[in-house]
């Protein structure tokens, strides 16, 4: 069971790469909104998020992965970096809390809910951000379009 769980983690985050990966420099600066969050930021927001609920369930593994700063320069590889890094703290979260029976400090559902949770967030900015490219006129490659659905592979 941990490990379909941590490979459900691992698939769901290279779907965010993927779709990372597959936006134009001028698409992650496209915001739904003169006052939304651009493409980058919605994406730092969802490392941030990652970040913040390492702090509360697992300090430990928190103190690895900085957040990443509101006045900081957004660049793709600085981006794609801290992706990666929060990814593996939660990977190294749910590993932990596996061993531990499930068991989340500061989480009293336990693991599973804890990364449907984040699942679910991220899924909602990734379309968010689908909805955002599009209504920008940003053309996106259809393998990333059906490539996003391919979680068997």
């Amino acid at each position: 069971m941990k490990e379909q769980l941590l490979e459900t983690w691992r698939i769901h985050n290279k779907m965010n790469l993927l779709l990372m990966d597959n936006i134009t420099d001028a698409g992650m600066e496209r915001t739904s909104s003169p006052r939304g969050r651009t493409v980058y930021h919605q994406l730092a927001h969802m490392h941030n998020v990652r970040i913040q609920w390492l702090e509360v369930c697992a300090p430990d593994i928190f103190k690895k992965h900085p957040a990443i700063k509101k006045e900081t320069a957004l660049d793709r590889k600085g981006l794609r970096q801290a992706f990666e890094g929060s990814a593996a703290g939660i990977e190294e979260l749910i590993h932990k809390s596996c061993d531990n029976e499930g068991r989340v400090k500061n989480f009293k559902k336990g693991v599973i809910p804890l990364t449907g949770y984040f699942i679910s967030h991220e899924s909602h900015h990734r379309g968010n951000i689908l909805l955002t490219l599009k209504q920008a006129g940003e053309n996106l490659p259809d393998a990333l379009k059906w490539g996003l659905w391919e979680w068997g592979k």
